[in-house]
């Protein structure tokens, strides 16, 4: 298959920051407010209705689900496929709020580390990961949580990272998450100071807002545009770069994945380019099988690919 690069300036993945995160946030509170007033039980019983709740009414939401859906699974999606869909994203919101309590003693975590990575975690090298919107994102503490001592660093855009801390702050969990705000001068220092101290710094790759450089690459067969901004600082940095994720598996099962996809450290500056192009080719292939293996896992509820006229 040959691959065609180019680069964009913006794309449709400026709707994700408009809606699909402030549904996101809705719905991490209102289950906050279920969990502590009723329970989890409860909590998981309400899930069936709000992923209902979507299916009826999230038109946007629902159209999206069926394009991604009919392409992964090879044929028409039907309903029961978006309402799975929307139970599964629902389901890992929900998860959230133990997630980020640093309690994992409820799930069944399974993790898949290569060898490389499990003995960057063990020297405390530090390790640069970068993820999609692709299951859970917050599974990954519990990977911290198995190596006593290493941080685990969040690295996203400052309003987020506010809302976040906010939420955190309803659930009274006593610590909240180390995060790097994106897009300010000191980030790409922090970042550094961060692996340098062991840490775990995650990203997710799939997103951006406003004009950050995006790159061509096809995706489940059409062309879609992906931020390239984690792939440069990989390279400034002249780190390894190592792909996440967490897949949802079934009720309190979760399968996590982290592999290298490209290693800087050695790559010349006019070499660069053609090794950044690379690394987003593998990520994209990476998540591809992902979403493969876990077809329900993909939580970008918006017209992600990119129309032909606009490449």
């Amino acid at each position: 298959m040959v691959h065609r690069f180019s680069t964009v300036q913006q794309s449709p993945d400026s709707e994700w920051f408009r809606s699909p995160e402030r549904g996101s946030r809705f719905m991490l509170r209102l289950m906050i407010w279920i969990s502590k007033k009723m329970g989890r039980t409860v909590g998981r019983v309400v899930l069936y209705l709000i992923a209902g709740y979507f299916l009826l009414f999230a038109p946007a939401a629902r159209v999206a689900s069926r394009v991604y859906l009919t392409r992964v699974l090879g044929r028409r999606a039907d309903a029961r496929d978006i309402y799975r869909h929307f139970l599964t994203f629902a389901t890992t919101i929900h998860d959230r709020v133990y997630l980020l309590s640093n309690d994992d003693s409820s799930f069944t975590i399974q993790s898949h580390l290569s060898k490389d990575v499990e003995q960057a975690i063990a020297d405390m090298r530090g390790a640069l990961l970068v993820g999609a919107h692709l299951g859970s994102f917050e599974v990954l503490r519990s990977v911290g949580l198995k190596y006593p001592g290493v941080p685990v660093v969040m690295v996203m855009y400052e309003d987020n990272a506010k809302k976040l801390n906010a939420t955190l702050a309803s659930m009274k969990t006593g610590e909240r998450p180390n995060i790097i705000p994106l897009g300010r001068w000191d980030t790409m220092l922090r970042v550094q100071e961060q692996l340098e101290m062991g840490a775990l710094v995650g990203f997710l790759g799939d997103r951006s807002v406003g004009s950050e450089k995006k790159r061509i690459v096809p995706f489940l067969g059409e062309p879609a545009a992906w931020p390239s901004g984690t792939f440069r600082i990989a390279a400034l940095l002249n780190r390894p770069l190592y792909f996440m994720a967490g897949l949802y598996t079934g009720t309190g099962h979760y399968e996590i994945f982290i592999k290298q996809i490209a290693d800087f450290s050695s790559v010349e500056k006019l070499d660069q380019d053609k090794a950044i192009q690379d690394a987003m080719l593998t990520y994209v292939n990476e998540i591809e099988n992902c979403c493969h293996m876990a077809p329900y896992n993909w939580f970008n509820f918006y017209d992600f690919w990119v129309k032909t006229s606009n490449i």
